[in-house]
């Protein structure tokens, strides 16, 4: 090996020991970069350490007193603002409640091919009933609507039926077509189901309702009583009766179902007139003289749906079945005086009347209070 490339080696190798402990010989360029970059050089000088409790604090004045309470005091306030909007963001994007409160009412299926406004899949066989929705059942379908605190709704194939309303002391329905069976435990006047032609109101009960594809229907009671009403109509259907309802003339004649075929044949063709006073005066006589002592429920409401001139007829008959309470005279039923009338009601022990009216004041009262308009007496 040359010596030229020997002293080269030696240098590199001397060069290596400058840059590892600094005990070889400097490269020239290297300490050229050295002195460039002295001013950054790291300082080994030790910190003393500091004498333990050496530091005596010196009292505030009231300057820095005021300082440092105003310092804090921006302190909170940033940190309010801070957690204000971590609580609009949480609030947000955080979960959410339903929209929908829950009403209390479920729909159960009793099998996959039911459809509803709100449910199609087949496999949701239990689900809550909210406001403003409708289920409606196929013709090999049923299904049961109920709520713990009011009863329950075992719906009929081929039926559409809405819940309308679900508030404290009212439960509101529609049933547009088809068949329910009722069962309510409620207060009397709490359920309440309209159809295109009548409202059903019950009144502590367990009744059917029936609805074709025309409006017209029919209400069947088992237990307890309904009243059906539409425009100042009412009919009152105790357990054992039934009662037609038309789109034209809204709530018909209640009766037994067990009267003799030529009283509910006559009782229906007087229904069947558009105007009561219209019809043949020989239909009301067979009413009169097939009616039983049972059969006062007709005749009391063919007091207030006859003419005046045939009022005193009905009025006879109903004397001799079921007398009026001594309080209530001839010349307040002929005037259709609502005491007297609720008064003979009673008499029949049907049911309270009071129930009725009390209801009937409430749902005015109601209806009243979502027509008014502003500015209106």
């Amino acid at each position: 090996m040359s010596s030229k490339i020997r002293h080269q080696r030696d240098v590199q190798k001397s060069g290596k020991d400058y840059l590892w402990d600094r005990s070889g010989q400097p490269d020239p360029e290297i300490q050229r970069l050295e002195h460039t970059l002295a001013f950054f050089r790291h300082s080994r000088a030790t910190v003393p350490a500091f004498p333990e409790n050496a530091f005596n604090p010196v009292p505030l004045t009231w300057r820095e007193r005021l300082h440092l309470h105003l310092t804090t005091a921006r302190l909170a306030a940033a940190a309010l603002v801070g957690l204000a909007i971590a609580s609009g963001v949480w609030l947000c994007l955080g979960p959410r409640p339903p929209l929908a409160a829950p009403t209390g009412w479920h729909v159960q299926f009793a099998n996959s091919s039911s459809q509803t406004d709100f449910a199609s899949s087949a496999s949701a066989k239990m689900q809550p009933l909210q406001i403003g929705e409708a289920l409606e059942t196929l013709s090999d379908s049923t299904a049961t609507v109920s709520a713990a605190e009011i009863g329950r709704l075992e719906v009929e194939p081929l039926t559409r039926l809405r819940l309308l309303q679900s508030a404290n002391g009212r439960k509101h329905f529609a049933l547009d077509r088809g068949t329910i069976r009722a069962t309510i435990w409620a207060a009397p006047g709490q359920f309440v189901v309209d159809t295109p032609s009548a409202v059903a109101v019950d009144l502590g009960c367990i009744y059917t309702l029936h609805v074709d594809d025309d409006g017209s229907g029919t209400l069947r009671t088992t237990l307890g009583w309904v009243g059906f009403h539409r425009d100042g109509r009412d009919s009152f259907i105790p357990a054992g009766a039934a009662c037609s309802t038309h789109p034209q003339s809204g709530p018909g004649t209640p009766y037994f179902e067990d009267a003799s075929p030529a009283f509910r044949s006559a009782l229906a063709q007087f229904d069947a007139s558009t105007k009561n006073t219209s019809a043949d005066p020989s239909v009301l006589r067979i009413v009169l003289s097939e009616a039983r002592k049972r059969d006062a429920l007709t005749l009391w409401h063919l007091l207030s749906r006859v003419d005046n001139s045939d009022r005193s007829l009905v009025y006879a008959r109903l004397s001799q079945l079921v007398p009026p309470p001594s309080d209530v005279t001839r010349d307040a039923i002929l005037s259709l005086d609502h005491t007297a009338l609720d008064a003979w009601w009673n008499a029949l022990d049907l049911g309270d009347i009071s129930l009725w009216r009390h209801w009937e004041r409430t749902w005015m009262n109601t209806n009243a209070n979502k027509t008014k308009q502003p500015g209106s007496r």
